[in-house]
């Protein structure tokens, strides 16, 4: 299996992060180089607890369909999400939120296990891991960059 780790800092309360973190819309934004749109579940807006989307996007030059679900939630701390169907054996996506001084510090673990057995371990250390990095990296920024813009407006208003 493997584990990415991600940290991102971010100059805006937790709530707003926690709630940006989880925004369809948002994702949509950060994934727009892939064409993945919401097709199935919740499709807009903001996800909770029990809740699932089906996403269909091109990685990787092969339209893939993925389906995930709000597994634990504890407002506005932690967030998991998990694969229930798609391409990979399993994937599973923790969010984590401490507020520190000004800021909130996004924690990222993004654990996934790629089909084909002793294949799907060479594909995760060829390029996967890398590639999973970068959509993840590219992610946290759009959600930084969003989360700063809405608490900007909180204190200007």
């Amino acid at each position: 299996m493997a584990i990415i780790r991600l940290e991102t800092r971010i100059h805006a309360p937790i709530e707003i992060c926690f709630d940006i973190s989880r925004d369809i819309d948002v994702h949509i934004k950060s994934t727009k180089h892939t064409g993945e749109t919401a097709i199935a579940g919740t499709i807009t807006g903001l996800i909770g607890l029990g809740e699932s989307v089906t996403w269909r996007a091109r990685h990787l030059g092969i339209w893939q369909t993925l389906t995930s679900k709000i597994t634990a939630f504890n407002y506005p701390v932690y967030f998991t999400d998990e694969m229930v169907q798609g391409a990979f054996t399993s994937f599973k996506h923790e969010h984590i939120f401490e507020a520190k001084e000004n800021s909130t510090l996004m924690t990222d673990v993004f654990r996934f296990e790629s089909p084909l057995g002793m294949l799907g371990k060479l594909a995760n250390h060829l390029f996967l891991t890398t590639y999973m990095r970068n959509l993840l990296v590219h992610r946290n920024e759009v959600i930084k960059k969003e989360a700063e813009r809405l608490a900007l407006l909180k204190n200007e208003a």
